[in-house]
């Protein structure tokens, strides 16, 4: 007998759960895509996808997951041979290296490990080494998926400022947007790149850039951007195929527009954040109480401040965080996310890692129960563990 039957709960980070409001939204025939509805439709949904990045500049939609969004981004960004400082704080910051290195960038990678935040005094002493000015972007991740570290993007760019170096600054916000609060012009981001599959509440599929007027001029005529990367048509086209370079992506605009309102007009944006926020602090709460019992039972960043609202990497010690991922997706319909990047899956440490995401269309009774579940798995296995966790939780939902 098991008790997974019924409706399961995907606390991976991504893809999250779809609303049925958005899968609905999809569940249409073909639209015509030469006139009509679906070209005012558009127009709203990349309106609101300013909104929901804080900006006033330029938006480009593609038919890609973030990694095809890291590529456009790049493409744009740079010539070959052009320098890249990334910042890394876990396995997607360097694999945004990876890809722009594969694309003919020079890239330095500052490594800050996987559980440590960007060193702001490593980075000061990198872009003052660079008198030359040849770095033409800083690139660093919003929330690293795999790590849950997050960045502190306004003081890099007053950092950057400080030191007056006029390189552009490029964030990857793909397990960030729609969790934690960005404000993409007020915080000087030049180049934001996100995807649909994570707080937009959108299945995979679609990946957005987000590029100031700065970055539009520095960037015009790079020889790594070819016609069907290329930002300018995306953001500025006359013709509405020039949104998606040829046919566009209909359903998933479908969903997305239905996403977008679901965030910015009935449940305000201001108020998306100060969910996740709280479910975040939830699960750490949960973490810190079962840790009390069992050190090796740990939340993966140690400083609250740097710790993602979207996601949180944890450690239960190998082999108890496979065994409980699989009990719990087995017994109770609930599927964590492995401890992707944390170790290599050859390596025994793998099996010490998960993930709990509390991204896009989730709420209490959804991370309560998914707590509940990872604790009766902890019995069940026999994992030692500290008491009260759920009561911890419990409070951070009451406020009290």
């Amino acid at each position: 007998m098991s008790l997974a039957n019924g409706r399961p709960y995907l606390a991976i980070p991504g893809p999250s759960v779809v609303p049925d409001r958005v899968l609905n939204a999809m569940h249409r025939a073909a639209p015509n895509i030469y006139e009509g509805p679906l070209h005012d439709m558009t127009r709203g949904v990349i309106a609101d996808l300013k909104t929901v990045a804080g900006t006033s500049g330029n938006v480009a939609i593609y038919i890609v997951n973030g990694h095809g969004a890291w590529e456009a981004a790049n493409a744009n960004l740079f010539s070959r041979g052009d320098k890249a400082l990334v910042l890394a704080t876990g396995r997607f910051g360097i694999g945004w290296a990876a890809s722009a290195e594969r694309m003919g960038v020079s890239v330095d990678v500052l490594d800050f490990g996987k559980s440590s935040p960007v060193d702001l005094d490593r980075v000061e002493a990198a872009l003052r080494a660079d008198a030359a000015h040849r770095i033409k972007a800083v690139l660093v991740t919003h929330v690293d998926t795999a790590s849950s570290v997050k960045a502190d993007i306004p003081a890099l760019r007053a950092l950057m400022e400080a030191v007056g170096h006029p390189a552009l600054l490029a964030v990857d916000a793909i397990a960030a947007m729609g969790c934690d609060e960005m404000r993409m012009d007020d915080w000087g981001v030049d180049v934001l790149v996100a995807a649909s599959q994570k707080g937009l509440m959108t299945p995979p599929g679609l990946g957005f850039v987000w590029f100031s007027e700065r970055a539009k001029d520095r960037c015009r005529g790079g020889d790594l951007c070819t016609p069907y990367w290329d930002w300018l048509p995306r953001a500025e086209g006359t013709e509405f195929w020039q949104l998606f370079c040829g046919t566009a992506p209909t359903h998933h605009l479908f969903g997305l527009a239905e996403a977008l309102t679901m965030i910015l007009r009935e449940e305000g944006l201001p108020s998306v954040w100060a969910r996740h926020a709280t479910l975040a602090r939830a699960v750490w709460a949960a973490f810190d109480a079962w840790g009390a019992g069992n050190p090796q039972i740990a939340l993966n960043v140690a400083d609250p401040a740097f710790r993602g609202h979207s996601v949180t990497a944890a450690r239960l010690g190998a082999p108890h965080a496979t065994a409980l991922r699989r009990w719990t997706e087995a017994e109770a319909g609930v599927t964590l996310g492995i401890g992707l990047g944390m170790a290599e899956p050859a390596d025994p440490a793998y099996h010490g890692f998960l993930r709990v995401a509390h991204m896009g269309h989730v709420n209490a009774h959804m991370t309560l129960g998914a707590l509940a579940v990872m604790e009766a798995g902890m019995k069940a296995l026999g994992v030692p563990h500290g008491a009260g966790a759920l009561e911890a939780a419990a409070k951070v939902i009451a406020g009290v």
